[in-house]
């Protein structure tokens, strides 16, 4: 799936994944290919995503917005 962060602070990020992991507001909560569509809050904590090569990357963020679109497409706005 095709990832993209976007950020005040930071330039945006573009980068397929297998799956990301992040923290709601109501538990944790993992993403992977052909999710169905979701918008959710992202509470403080990290973010993990999985690259197509088994590579971890993780992001630290003070909280934002997750949105799944039906087109395999993760949108994300950090705070």
């Amino acid at each position: 799936m095709l990832l993209n962060i976007y950020s005040l602070k930071k330039p945006a990020l573009v980068q397929e994944i297998r799956s990301i992991n992040f923290k709601t507001t109501t538990g944790e909560l993992t993403i992977l290919d052909h999710h169905i569509p979701l918008i959710t809050l992202i509470t403080k904590g990290s973010i993990k995503m999985l690259d197509a090569h088994d590579k971890v990357t993780t992001i630290d963020t003070d909280g934002g917005i997750l949105e799944v679109r039906p087109e395999n497409r993760v949108n994300i706005l950090l705070n």
